[in-house]
């Protein structure tokens, strides 16, 4: 009966470990998503910011081509 007993609570010792390592796992891996997750949000905003500035340029090329076309006058 003792030794029943001696091995439950070295089993329930060896289950607290295990609890405390893996809430401290877990704790590392929330933390390591919140920067991923930062980095990734961060990296969105970048391409947007490129995209916007890409297209931006294609507008000022567009329109210094359209001012090399002979245009139309007309009398007034």
């Amino acid at each position: 009966m003792w030794r029943d007993l001696f091995n439950f609570a070295g089993r329930l010792w060896g289950l607290l470990e295990d609890t405390q390592q893996n809430k401290a796992e877990i704790k590392e891996m929330r933390q390591e998503l919140r920067a991923l997750a930062f980095e990734v949000r961060r990296l969105a905003e970048n391409d947007a910011h490129e995209r916007e500035k890409l297209a931006l340029r294609l507008e000022n090329e567009l329109l210094r081509f359209e001012r090399r076309l002979p245009g139309t006058r007309q009398k007034g």
